[in-house]
């Protein structure tokens, strides 16, 4: 008959391990300038096998404050550093999302600057309109409106409960429809209630 020791077994599992875990990658993200009083959010997404744990870090510590909240994506593929109120000289710095797993380390960075209200600059964007609350029928649909300017035109990120709207993973349930100079962003979502956005 096959035998097959248990050592020599356990070595032919590690090293289908080994062949198949992969380094962290991540999702490139970039700087941010914020308005004192306001909210910064910074997205840091990353992909490995096995699935990378995600820290962030501010001046090479650990961040922690009242002020700064990390929520992590439900399938754990990510998570967003959130500030708010933003602070002008105690917030600037460059954040560091650092996304470890056994096979490896990797991290990138991003400066965030902060503005007085008398430093922003001519075109800085601004919300014209944003979201409100909607009551809508089951099995209907739900249209959300934002409108922004700016020189040159913003471009706009849809948030829910603060992580990022994923639009091409929603199977076709949202949906952000054209926007221009004078039409807002429409986000729709095809019967909110069926499944959990």
């Amino acid at each position: 008959g096959l035998y097959v020791s248990r050592t020599a077994l356990q070595l032919i599992i590690y090293a289908l391990r080994e062949v198949f875990s992969t380094v962290p990658l991540f999702t490139i993200w970039d700087d941010q300038t914020g308005i004192s009083g306001g909210v910064a959010s910074f997205v840091c997404q990353a992909v490995g096998d096995p699935k990378p744990r995600i820290t962030w870090m501010k001046k090479g510590k650990k961040v922690s404050s009242q002020r700064f909240e990390v929520i992590e994506f439900d399938d754990g593929s990510g998570s967003v550093l959130r500030i708010q109120p933003l602070r002008t000289h105690r917030d600037e710095a460059i954040y560091e999302c650092t996304a470890t797993n056994s096979v490896g380390e990797i991290n990138t960075s991003a400066k965030l600057t902060v503005l007085e209200e008398d430093q922003i600059p001519h075109g800085f964007p601004t919300i014209d309109m944003g979201p409100q609350l909607k009551v809508v029928e089951k099995t209907r649909t739900a249209t959300m409106l934002c409108a922004a300017s700016g020189n040159p035109d913003p471009e706009i990120s849809w948030f829910k409960d603060f992580l990022p709207v994923d639009i091409n993973s929603s199977n076709g349930r949202i949906k952000q429809l054209r926007s221009g100079t004078d039409i807002p962003a429409r986000l729709q979502l095809l019967n909110p209630w069926q499944h959990r956005i």
